[in-house]
């Protein structure tokens, strides 16, 4: 099998990299915008798991970018088997004093981008034939799919948040369209399996060290290795969404319930620890 993971230079998109190469030895094709990073990621995993591994620099936050991104595997002859967005940008500002580029950057990185290359490649998989090899083939004890999606939605969908009002709202565009999605392709044999984390610790969030590790110890944050483990088995397994940690499921629907004044107190404060 192939896989296609969308932000593989850094953070959790590296952890999905790895972990497809070194568990499921997986080739892999790895965008990002981040041209030498993914030359040496590439050649690390290729050298570590034996696995074939390709580079490929582009911006996917430009309009045409799903189409050229498909258009580059029909022409190089890449089958893609399993397709990871993962690829996203984060910052904390008011909307008003965010910059159209930074808010053009955040909407087709996470929306338009995200819904092509759902579009495009589920296309190719429904299409697809599985051999006789490939109709025996079970990863994690099921029968293997004609294709399988994850995508990376967040718990801030569930967030009516100041300061984040761009990314918890694309967040939610990815959740249900992930789910709503998952309907249409089941009975076609490809699997769409969307997840809903809640903080997770990278430096996307630019949280300062002693902090990060602080909400790891408080199991508030999750190690991205962690969630990128879970989240590969159950999209094997077939799950439509998922979402780790209890913390998180119990807190979920209080968050609807959030009191302004809670929220305003909470905004204040955390505008503080930003960098």
């Amino acid at each position: 099998m192939l896989a296609l993971v969308t932000g593989a230079s850094s953070g959790i998109g590296l952890q999905y990299a790895t972990a497809l190469a070194r568990d499921y030895h997986t080739d892999l094709l790895l965008v990002s915008n981040q041209e030498q990073e993914q030359i040496e990621v590439a050649r690390q995993l290729a050298a570590t798991y034996g696995v074939k591994t390709t580079p490929l620099y582009m911006d996917l936050s430009k309009q045409t970018a799903a189409e050229e991104l498909h258009d580059y595997c029909k022409e190089h002859g890449i089958q893609v088997d399993i397709l990871i967005n993962n690829a996203g940008v984060f910052f904390f500002n008011p909307l008003t004093e965010t910059s159209m580029r930074r808010l053009e950057l955040m909407l087709m990185l996470h929306v338009v981008t995200v819904a092509k290359l759902t579009r495009l490649f589920a296309e190719d998989m429904i299409k697809r034939e599985l051999t006789e090899a490939e109709q025996q083939e079970k990863v994690l004890g099921k029968p293997r799919k004609k294709g399988y999606i994850l995508n990376m939605s967040s718990m801030s969908a569930w967030m009516a948040y100041p300061g984040i009002q761009t990314y918890n709202s694309t967040k939610a565009f990815i959740y249900n369209f992930s789910k709503s999605i998952w309907y249409e392709l089941y009975p076609q044999g490809v699997n769409i399996t969307v997840m809903t984390p809640g903080a997770v610790d990278t430096a996307l969030f630019g949280l300062a060290p002693n902090l990060r590790k602080l909400a790891v110890n408080l199991t508030v944050s999750i190690p991205p290795e962690k969630l990128v483990k879970r989240a590969l088995k159950r999209m094997f397994q077939g799950k439509k969404a998922d979402m780790p940690g209890v913390i998180n499921h119990l807190s979920t629907p209080l968050l609807k319930h959030t009191p302004d004044w809670l929220v305003r107190f909470t905004y204040k404060f955390v505008g503080k620890f930003q960098k």
